[in-house]
């Protein structure tokens, strides 16, 4: 009951929060294959209003699923577009996925004009309700998910409403069937299902994207997050020619603990440390665990503002020391760290990590617990 109750709450607070940049980087691929899908897909619908007036279907249906085809496959053009640049558009997963919920509402009332049977039973049409839904999950934002399907129950809901509370006596056609407020509540139920069922479906992948993304020992980044998301922090920088620093910082004789006291007692050394570290960083400053006792801190600040700031957090972290428990004597911890700057230093993310390096191996040659910012 516990586990489930945690799951629970974990799923609501990820439903409540901006994912982190990870997962609206992977969300954006999405987003640009959806736009992919979405023109081959809205191309292809413009022959069903073809096939269906030379197979002798009605003409004003014809007419109608024209129209919606014309206008889906305009629309898929501007969002394929506009998801090419998806930094630029932050909001283009939301307005995207309303639009395509949106338009299949919009078919069914143009339907509904002429037969209001067509409007709630054409099961061809209403059918992209739950293709819109599930198209959601690549965008790996649970708000989106909520958003859309939440939408397409309200919508086909109200328009069930609007329908048969106009319709004289029953509904029904030859081509349709006959319209009941069982089969539609029924078709709400539906929609209701699948939506929660890719909002599961998005939530147990981002808890994926975030365990391989995650050190385990100490909650931090690893190097997924450096290979994936500081390329794009230092390609913005450029962009908005800003300063971005990065320094390396690692333990001073870390060894010695973990050979004095064990590997557990310096596991727990370990974490003692990134929480000095956490409690005094925001979170435009993502601090990384790159490997046993080694860091990289990512800083949009000149290089001087940065010796400041890693000297900062190498005197909290002398101030602290590690006490294995309550008993214990302290031990004294400290770091040396190496700093690197772009655009001074470097305009790629292997050559700054290259020159934090050699800086770092040169506190170390220096006597440790250091900051070197400058050859």
């Amino acid at each position: 009951m516990t586990t489930v109750k945690q799951s629970l709450d974990d799923l609501s607070r990820d439903l409540r929060e901006r994912p982190d940049e990870i997962m609206l980087e992977i969300g954006a691929g999405g987003e640009l294959l959806v736009a992919r899908i979405r023109t081959i897909a809205t191309a292809l619908l413009l022959l069903l209003p073809i096939t269906n007036l030379l197979l002798g279907g009605s003409y004003y249906e014809s007419i109608t699923g024209a129209i919606g085809a014309t206008g889906a496959f305009l629309l898929s053009l501007l969002w394929l577009s506009l998801s090419k640049h998806h930094r630029l558009y932050r909001w283009l997963p939301f307005v995207s996925a309303a639009s395509d919920v949106s338009m299949v509402s919009a078919v069914l009332l143009g339907l509904s004009l002429n037969n209001p049977s067509a409007g709630l039973n054409s099961v061809v049409v209403w059918c992209c309700y739950p293709l819109a839904i599930m198209a959601t999950s690549l965008r790996n934002d649970l708000r989106v998910c909520l958003l859309a399907g939440g939408l397409a129950i309200v919508q086909f809901s109200l328009l069930s409403i609007f329908i048969m509370h106009h319709g004289e006596g029953i509904i029904t056609s030859v081509d349709y069937g006959t319209v009941t407020a069982s089969n539609q509540i029924q078709r709400i139920v539906v929609l209701f299902a699948i939506s929660i069922l890719t909002v599961f479906v998005v939530y147990r992948m981002q808890l994926l994207v975030q365990l391989s993304g995650t050190d385990g020992l100490t909650g931090l980044p690893n190097r997924l997050y450096l290979n994936h998301r500081v390329p794009h922090l230092l390609e913005r920088a450029k962009t908005e020619n800003a300063t971005l620093s990065v320094a390396i910082i690692d333990m001073d004789f870390f060894k010695r603990i973990n050979d004095d006291m064990g590997h557990l007692v310096g596991d727990k050394a370990l974490r003692h440390v990134v929480q000095i570290l956490r409690n005094e960083l925001n979170d435009e400053e993502p601090l990384i665990r790159i490997g046993g006792e080694e860091f990289l801190l990512v800083m949009r600040m000149p290089i001087g503002t940065a010796w400041e700031r890693i000297e900062f957090l190498r005197k909290r972290v002398n101030d602290n020391p590690f006490l294995k428990d309550p008993n214990a004597v302290p031990r004294m911890l400290s770091f040396s760290a190496g700093i690197a700057c772009s655009p001074q230093d470097a305009s790629d993310i292997s050559s700054l990590l290259k020159h934090a390096d050699r800086r770092l191996r040169a506190a170390k040659q220096q006597g440790r617990n250091r900051v070197i910012a400058r050859d």
